[in-house]
């Protein structure tokens, strides 16, 4: 290159020359989306917008009408139930904590309502909102009955504030039947849900790990907080006690359980007339399923005989040792009334079908013969 010269410029490469080529059309795409997203808002007015019609529609169904008729009737007598523990803080200082919500409903006008078990387990103070009140009430435990969980409450209100439900019985019911609840699911108060009875007979457990008999299954949507509250029939009547849902997520699943009304029949008025409930047993205290085993058996070995209970009157002989020390097995209850028994939850139910009085058979196994022995339910002393 000469001294002096003006250097030569390279040429343009086609790949310069593409790469421009497409920011331009990039440049160019953007500017013609925007276009078109662009409009002024006088092009997207219409002046002439107007509400438009509303279709009249035909009258309510007649199922429609009986569900919001007994719905209607019904919600004055079905409360929200708030449970409370006490806790203390770091200053020592006690405070108040909700443990959750869930429902209940009026059992007549003196102010008692019936609710379940597990939901007052774990509070320490409660409080009813009637759906029909503003405020709620401080209410005042009456009686439990862990074992069938169910529980009386009881507020301070005025004669005639409350409206009782209308109860009916567990009996005669059908698969298949309308069924309706009504409580506070997720703290939604007066929250009616519908279905259908889609089993009878079904068992549940309660919190004492006791049978409970004769539940209703439906698919209403049960949900945490419908505890306690009433399932109705599609006369308006109570029929059970909504106490549980069976589902993987904790939430409805179309599987809940409800007592049965005639259970609560039996059991609320114990309740209101001496806070607890008739303890109708026996007398004995049986050995677990794994001692049963050991010792070769089939049945509920009998493990003590309580002083003065029916078992004692009746002859029946617990485990006890000889005078070397060695275990001499209890009696064996095989059946009773010709039905195997298995496990205490069979002895339960048979507790739970009986009343005190009533004479039962029993098939026992003793040593190496079977033998029926006769004895009578009682009403056993203590909690």
């Amino acid at each position: 290159m000469a001294t002096g010269s003006r250097p030569t410029q390279p040429a343009e490469t086609p790949v310069h020359t593409l790469h421009w080529l497409g920011h331009i059309l990039l440049i160019l795409l953007i500017v013609l989306v925007w276009r078109s997203r662009g409009r002024s808002p006088s092009q997207l007015l219409d002046p002439s917008a107007v509400e438009p019609p509303v279709a009249v529609r035909g009258d309510l169904s007649a199922d429609e009408k009986a569900t919001i008729e007994i719905y209607r009737r019904v919600v004055p007598s079905v409360v929200n139930v708030i449970s409370i523990a006490i806790r203390r803080n770091a200053q020592g200082i006690e405070e108040p904590a909700i443990l959750g919500t869930a429902s209940g409903f009026v059992w007549d006008e003196h102010g008692y309502i019936v609710t379940n078990y597990h939901v007052l387990s774990e509070g320490d103070r409660f409080r009813v909102t009637p759906s029909n009140w503003a405020n709620n009430f401080e209410a005042k435990v009456v009686g439990i009955a862990p074992d069938q969980d169910l529980a009386v409450l009881k507020i301070d209100i005025p004669e005639g504030q409350l409206k009782p439900v209308s109860i009916g019985t567990s009996q005669g019911l059908s698969p298949g039947q309308k069924v309706l609840a009504i409580g506070s699911p997720f703290e939604l108060n007066q929250t009616l849900t519908t279905g259908v009875i889609s089993g009878l007979g079904r068992e549940i457990s309660a919190m004492t790990n006791r049978p409970i008999q004769g539940a209703i299954q439906t698919d209403a949507a049960i949900n945490p907080g419908n505890s306690g509250g009433p399932l109705l029939d599609s006369s308006g009547l109570v029929i059970g006690v909504n106490s549980q849902i069976r589902s993987p997520s904790g939430s409805s699943a179309g599987i809940g359980f409800a007592i049965p009304i005639d259970t609560v029949r039996r059991i609320v008025p114990q309740l209101i007339r001496t806070g607890k409930v008739d303890r109708i047993g026996l007398g004995i205290h049986t050995w677990m399923r794994p001692m049963i085993a050991r010792q070769g058996s089939t049945g509920l070995m009998i493990h003590d005989v309580l002083s003065g209970g029916p078992a004692e009157a009746a002859g029946l002989l617990p485990t006890r040792r000889d005078p070397l020390g060695r275990m001499i097995p209890g009696d064996v209850i095989v059946a009773i009334e010709g039905k195997p028994v298995e496990s205490s939850w069979d002895l339960y139910r048979v507790y739970d079908q009986h009343a005190a009085g009533d004479e039962l058979t029993l098939r026992i196994a003793r040593e190496d013969k079977q033998i029926d022995v006769k004895v009578k339910l009682a009403v056993l002393a203590g909690d």
